[in-house]
């Protein structure tokens, strides 16, 4: 079922068949795998044909895979794209779309507190040329200053990591065609379910699908979505790169997928849930998520977003061994810097994720001592709930 064809039908519909021909291999129900390095071709005609465009087929496994293509189409008729391209990570994702967007002498500008490893890869490619200036989302004030005759891409993330801030996707995309600038944004925490970017006019959406695409912690891949013609040009820059995922990962990607509707659904009401408990409860200082009332972006959520996410973040009461020890109380969640899976996640982001940074340059950033990140698996948000009531117990002084 194509893009167009699946149009109309509603997400949780796409979920299951979108991307897929409704007659496979063998007639088997489930996309096969095509395990295969290369492909071959019945005579030197059919492979000019291949070359002139005639029809979909493959040549070499770096080129395309018949299963990868399966779950691009997918993720692309939920995102409403025209095309998409799977990369060997999230991460791959973002360098290889920046890396074919951009030259020598160009300028980025970063958006708000995005992905530590992206703000890394801004300061990697100064040695190629390109600069970077990062701003705060919500100064747009900044925003108008740091843009230069030279930039040519707005990059964010939103939700953003771990604070949960939404950025307004409208007046972002009216202040970049007014720039006559490209907008891509990171959209793994949202996942289409809850918001389509590309709706308010961004140009190229990316996630990591390791995340709640996969959504079952046990694959590794990335991917970009948007125009035919954007996309087409980053595969192009992707064939000579070589990041590519395998099949075997484009496989497990599709089986995460079918579900991907039902377990957001779940996340988003059990996160919800979780949010209301710990804004209420004396041992908490504050709640980040933007289906409570009171988060600085929770009208701009609710104007652009179908759910508030997965993920609630929030500070401990207490200090730096308060947190530690209400972290390592919890039973239920795993300890883990990971998000989007079946299993519920908890990490103390000053510990693990910053653990390279002092205190004094944590707090810079916005990692104060305090900060837990919960990122909500598919339990009985009672269950959930319950535990963290008796952690939360637990560290009464």
């Amino acid at each position: 079922m194509n893009r167009e064809d699946s149009a109309s039908l509603h997400l949780s519909t796409r979920t299951v068949h979108a991307g897929e021909e409704r007659i496979k291999f063998a007639k088997s129900l489930i996309n096969p795998i095509a395990q295969t390095a290369t492909y071959i071709f019945e005579s030197l005609e059919e492979f000019e044909a291949f070359k002139a465009g005639e029809g979909e087929s493959y040549e070499y496994g770096r080129y395309g895979n018949p299963t990868q293509r399966t779950a691009e189409k997918k993720i692309a008729a939920l995102e409403g794209a025209e095309e998409g391209l799977l990369l060997s990570s999230g991460m791959s994702a973002v360098t290889t779309t920046l890396l074919a967007m951009l030259r020598s002498g160009q300028h980025l500008v970063v958006l708000g507190d995005v992905y530590r490893m992206t703000v890394k890869f801004g300061k990697i490619i100064e040695k190629f040329g390109i600069q970077t200036t990062q701003v705060d989302a919500w100064d747009w004030e900044g925003l108008e200053r740091a843009v230069r005759p030279e930039t040519r891409i707005l990059f964010t993330e939103s939700p953003t990591n771990p604070h949960l801030r939404v950025i307004d996707l409208e007046r972002l995309v009216a202040f970049a065609q007014k720039h006559r600038l490209k907008v891509v944004i990171d959209s793994t925490f949202a996942t289409p379910i809850n918001q389509r970017p590309l709706e308010f006019g961004v140009d190229l959406v990316i996630h990591s699908a390791t995340k709640y695409l996969g959504g079952h912690n046990d694959l590794v891949a990335g991917g970009v979505f948007g125009a035919r013609e954007m996309v087409d040009a980053i595969r192009e820059f992707q064939r000579v790169t070589g990041s590519l995922v395998d099949p075997m990962t484009s496989f497990l990607l599709i089986r995460g997928l079918k579900t991907l509707a039902l377990r957001i659904k779940r996340q988003n009401e059990t996160a919800l849930e979780m949010a209301r408990f710990l804004n209420g409860h004396p041992a908490i200082k504050k709640v980040y998520y933007p289906g409570l009332d009171d988060h600085p972006d929770h009208q701009v959520a609710e104007r652009l977003m179908e759910g508030y996410g997965g993920v609630v973040s929030f500070d401990i009461d207490g200090d730096l061994n308060r947190t530690r020890r209400f972290v390592q109380m919890l039973k239920i969640p795993y300890l883990a810097p990971s998000l989007g899976g079946v299993e519920s996640l908890a990490t103390h982001p000053a510990t693990m994720s910053f653990y390279d940074l002092n205190r004094e340059e944590r707090i810079a950033i916005g990692i104060n001592d305090e900060l837990v990140r919960y990122a909500v698996g598919i339990e009985e948000g009672d269950d959930l709930i319950a535990d963290l009531e008796e952690a939360l117990k637990g560290i009464k002084d």
